[in-house]
C-alpha cells in the first residue's frame, strides 16, 4: 500500500495541470473558453500558495483561516471546471479527472478545516 501524497504537493501538481488546461484553452482561441479559463487558473493556484502559507502560519487561528481559504478557491475551480464542460468548450470526458481531483481536494481539505477548529 503506498503512502498518500503530502497535500502541498498534490496542490502543486493540480496547479500544474491548471497552467496547462489555460495554455490549452488559449490555443482554442475561443473568447469564453479563455476567460473562464484565467478564472479557474487563478483559483486553482491559489489553493496551494494558501497552503504553503497555512505551513508557516503564526497561530492556529491563522492555519484555520488559510486552509478555508484555500478550500473556498478549491469550490470555485470545481464552478469552473464544471462551467467548462457545461458549456461545451471541453468535453466531459477530458475534465472528468479534473473534476474528481478537485472534489477529492475539496473533502481532504474540508477535513483539515474541521479536524484543526475542534482541537484545541
Amino acid at each position: 500500500m503506498s503512502q498518500p501524497v503530502d497535500i502541498r504537493i498534490r496542490t502543486f501538481q493540480y496547479s500544474l495541470r491548471a497552467v496547462k488546461l489555460y495554455q490549452a484553452l488559449r490555443a482554442l482561441k475561443e473568447d469564453a473558453g479563455i476567460v473562464m479559463g484565467r478564472q479557474y487558473l487563478r483559483s486553482a493556484t491559489s489553493i496551494g500558495a494558501n497552503l504553503e502559507e497555512a505551513d508557516v502560519a503564526e497561530t492556529k487561528r491563522d492555519f484555520i483561516h488559510k486552509n478555508r481559504i484555500a478550500l473556498k478557491e478549491a469550490r470555485e475551480s470545481r464552478y469552473w471546471l464544471r462551467l467548462l464542460v457545461e458549456s461545451g468548450i471541453v468535453s466531459d470526458s477530458k475534465m472528468a479527472d479534473l473534476i474528481q481531483e478537485t472534489t477529492e481536494l475539496i473533502a481532504i481539505l474540508t477535513s483539515i478545516v474541521k479536524k484543526s477548529s475542534q482541537t484545541k
